[in-house]
């Protein structure tokens, strides 16, 4: 039997603007779970990639003078340039421009027309357009769009609608009987409260008078599909629907998809629906992480306070970045921005822990002992440090299946807490005094090699780089697979090799004046 591909997913940007901090996080937390689960030996599809359809492109490339396509074509290069900067290890970038999305929509919406779930009404309601979507006079809030507060304008037109109405029920029953389709719990709670209230079936197309630029809607030359049904459809387009059934078969259904909390509606509720509609099966968890605040406020193109992870990364490195993305907030939760925080944490908990203790035990080794790695002596997987470091797998392994990884990286940093304790308690440096001390000292640096190995393997999906970098040094491949505990619970340094110093893991940061 074909082993199932890993498949997670990003949403897919809207390309009016270039990436900021949350497009960021979001894909570091995606490749941090592809990266993990490749190194647990399984076949992984990471996707990602751009939203490129709508009014608000269509409005944003006339107001610079150009044709949609043009527009689209010159700033998806912005979206690629910084996810290849920040190691991001996608195995595929979806275009909504692509012919291949496109025929997959088009096919999709023939078939739905055909089995009676889209039919064609007029509609009159309120339509906002920076988040594309139609509203009734009691959606609204304070006569505004409830989604994005913005004004709205009475619209009346001839739309084609899909019956999300009729799988309303069986979405409840869904969601009841499978908890971890909708993470975390109090994301689950808010799709429920909203599904109280009757849903009112989608309009999925808009007027070509009113809207160019968008996927034509089968056998009507006026209407363009709506932007959220198009884009939605990316995520099996892309995976094989309609043009490769063996990769589909292998590929699909998603075990995780990753959005922010503010599109989890459409993810929960239209995305589900047309999957139920189509009769194909459902992604195992979507899950909505936290927006990032700065001085309380969302960080956002609208609000105008967007940090630039590139800018970030170029002052801190791509790992310091990840790290403090990662270890900051629990995941599902807002997370609080400031430079000064993460300088902070980088010189604590990256520099002062990591950094210095592959330092330490990087320069006793090769003081005492030339850089060459002392034979170990009897029992060393059972020295009380080792055998901390040789139970991180199980930890991190439950951390991240719990959607977790701060609570994978705390189990990581305290054995890294205690190796620097370890190095106090056991003074190699007056230890190396003594020439009747020397087993006691090979024992030591061989005590902290082990740990560092362990430490290494384990932080690959976090810290990509210096884990490497770590590897590397000690003489050890970079590619590792564990499949279970028993492939972590060894021995991994080889008696003899000689390790690298090298520069600085995290180097000193300058003082700001």
């Amino acid at each position: 039997m074909t082993q199932k591909t890993f498949l997670i997913t990003t949403p897919i940007y809207y390309v009016n603007a270039k990436p900021h901090i949350g497009h960021a996080y979001t894909n570091i937390l995606c490749d941090t779970y592809a990266r993990f689960h490749r190194l647990l030996g399984q076949k992984t599809f990471f996707l990602t990639g751009t939203d490129e359809h709508g009014s608000k492109v269509e409005k944003t490339a006339r107001a610079a003078g150009k044709e949609p396509r043009e527009y689209v074509d010159e700033i998806v290069p912005l979206f690629k340039e910084p996810w290849r900067q920040l190691g991001i290890s996608y195995d595929y970038f979806v275009r909504t421009t692509d012919e291949s999305h496109k025929a997959a929509v088009q096919t999709i919406l023939q078939g739905l027309e055909q089995k009676g779930d889209i039919y064609k009404a007029s509609y009159t309601g309120w339509y906002c357009t920076p988040c594309e979507s139609f509203w009734t006079k009691l959606q609204l809030a304070e006569g505004k769009c409830p989604d994005c507060r913005r004004e709205v304008q009475s619209l009346s037109e001839e739309n084609y609608f899909f019956k999300l109405s009729k799988y309303q029920e069986w979405l409840i029953d869904y969601i009841q009987h499978y908890p971890e389709f909708v993470q975390p719990e109090i994301r689950r709670n808010e799709i429920l409260s909203f599904l109280k209230s009757p849903l009112e079936d989608l309009s999925i197309t808009r007027q070509r008078s009113r809207l160019g630029w968008g996927i034509d809607y089968p056998n009507s030359k006026d209407h363009v599909v709506y932007v959220w049904f198009d884009a939605l459809i990316n995520y099996i387009s892309a995976t094989g629907y309609g043009a490769d059934p063996k990769k589909f078969e292998r590929v699909w259904p998603a075990d995780i998809q990753m959005v922010g909390k503010d599109i989890l509606r459409q993810h929960a509720v239209y995305w589900p629906i047309m999957l139920k509609a189509i009769g194909l099966d459902m992604p195992k968890t979507v899950f909505a992480h936290g927006w990032w605040t700065m001085s309380g406020a969302k960080v956002s193109k609208s609000v105008g306070n967007v940090v630039d992870p590139i800018e970030i990364c170029r002052k801190y490195g791509v790992d310091a970045f990840r790290y403090f993305l990662l270890r900051e907030v629990t995941l599902g939760l807002d997370g609080a921005f400031s430079e000064d925080l993460l300088r902070e944490r980088y010189t604590s908990h990256l520099a002062n822990d990591l950094g210095n203790l592959w330092s330490r035990f990087a320069a006793m080794l090769e003081k005492y002992f030339a850089a060459t790695l002392p034979a170990p002596g009897e029992g060393l997987l059972s020295e009380p440090l080792v055998a901390e470091a040789l139970g991180l797998w199980k930890a991190v392994e439950g951390a991240m299946g719990r959607m977790n990884p701060r609570e994978a990286l705390d189990a990581v940093w305290a054995v890294i807490t205690h190796a620097n304790q370890y190095i106090e308690e056991r003074k190699p440096w007056a230890l190396a005094k003594d020439q009747a001390a020397k087993p006691q000292l090979a024992r030591v640096l061989c005590v902290l090699s082990e740990v560092m190995a362990h430490v290494a393997v384990v932080l690959i999906p976090v810290l990509p780089d210096s884990s490497k970098k770590m590897l590397d040094r000690l003489q050890l491949p970079d590619h590792w697979t564990v499949k279970d505990s028993e492939d972590f619970t060894k021995a991994f340094v080889k008696e003899g090799a000689v390790v690298e110093k090298g520069e600085a893991l995290f180097p000193r940061l300058e003082e700001e004046t």
